[in-house]
């Protein structure tokens, strides 16, 4: 018979129980979703994205038409105005996408009769198996030249799929294995948007810092908050709209505030900075929301996709390394 150390450290053979502070994996919740295009752009992708993967943007291109003023335009608009839009979108509109089809616009247009201009919204994956996107189509757009676009391989079409009015690259086979089965995302993700950013599980504490953090930065931080004490995330959700930004938690967590006002001790010095995106927030923990004002929604854009986002951090610390000069 094993001893009481002996079979702590060993288990005699047997691994026994996790220990109690550690929480086994929630399970997926029953069923087999499928697409619907008649949800939110963010919550219709859900069964598409595969299980394995960590991090998800969509970017609402038509909403972002609405917003700048041009809620009709397609590929049959003039050339001069869809560039002015996407001038402007790059500069006033939270693209978590430059458009994918983007590059390959005149050859798609001359050849096929379509552009980047004919969808309505875009995903994009990532996850340790591989990245993957999902293109959806007006409705009212022909399929049949978006088909021949992707047999021939045109640029970034080259190994995508047409379903209905979708074209997909590496997205889930199955929908009972997919985002749309995980309680992390289920319930968080799908209100109207322009983009919304989806992480699974939290940001680690110094990759949240910026792209060059130091340990002078960490220290500041921890100096006024002990970030130990935030409680674990499963996700980590924005949502980008007008000139706003709202971060989206199960209700009632204890934590909202902390998460919330951890970012007032985040360097100012970085380009960008967390500050120069997100302003004056304010937290609601009954419904599980923290909101910001976004001056400069391109800037915003560019912090999310950079994982600059202090409320999503991790409650761990790991000494940042020192440059050593060499």
């Amino acid at each position: 018979m094993c001893g009481a150390l002996l079979a702590a450290l060993a288990g005699c053979g047997d691994d026994g129980p996790p220990p109690p502070d550690v929480a086994p994996p929630p399970a997926r919740l029953s069923g087999t979703p499928t697409y619907d295009a008649g949800l939110e752009p963010a919550e219709a992708v859900l069964p598409l994205v595969p299980a394995t993967a960590t991090t998800l943007t969509v970017t609402d291109l038509d909403e972002v038409r609405v917003q700048l003023g041009v809620p009709d335009m397609t590929s049959d608009d003039l050339v001069t105005d869809r560039e002015q839009f996407w001038q402007r979108a790059a500069t006033e509109a939270p693209l978590l996408t430059d458009g994918l089809l983007r590059p390959d616009n005149s050859e798609l247009m001359l050849d096929y009769g379509f552009t980047e201009d004919d969808v309505d919204w875009e995903a994009h994956f990532t996850g340790d198996q591989g990245a993957g996107w999902v293109l959806a189509f007006r409705p009212d757009l022909d399929m049949a030249p978006v088909a021949s676009a992707v047999r021939a391989g045109v640029g970034a079409l080259a190994g995508g799929h047409v379903q209905g009015h979708l074209v997909t690259f590496g997205t889930a086979t199955d929908g009972a294995d997919s985002w749309a089965t995980d309680p992390a995302f289920v319930g968080l993700v799908g209100a109207p948007a322009e983009a919304t950013y989806v992480h699974r599980g939290c940001l680690p504490f110094a990759d949240a810092l910026g792209p060059e953090p130091t340990g002078e930065d960490q220290d500041r931080v921890t100096a006024h908050y002990d970030v130990t004490n935030l409680d674990p995330l499963d996700a980590v959700v924005l949502e980008f709209g007008d000139h706003l930004a709202t971060v989206r938690m199960p209700v009632d967590r204890l934590d909202l505030f902390d998460r919330l006002h951890v970012g007032d001790w985040w360097p100012r010095d970085g380009s960008p900075a967390f500050e120069d995106g997100f302003r004056q927030g304010v937290g609601d923990p009954a419904t599980g929301r923290i909101g910001y004002d976004v001056p400069h929604p391109p800037l915003a854009a560019e912090l999310a996709l950079g994982e600059t986002l202090p409320f999503g951090i991790c409650n761990s610390v790991d000494p940042i390394a020192e440059p050593t000069g060499l």
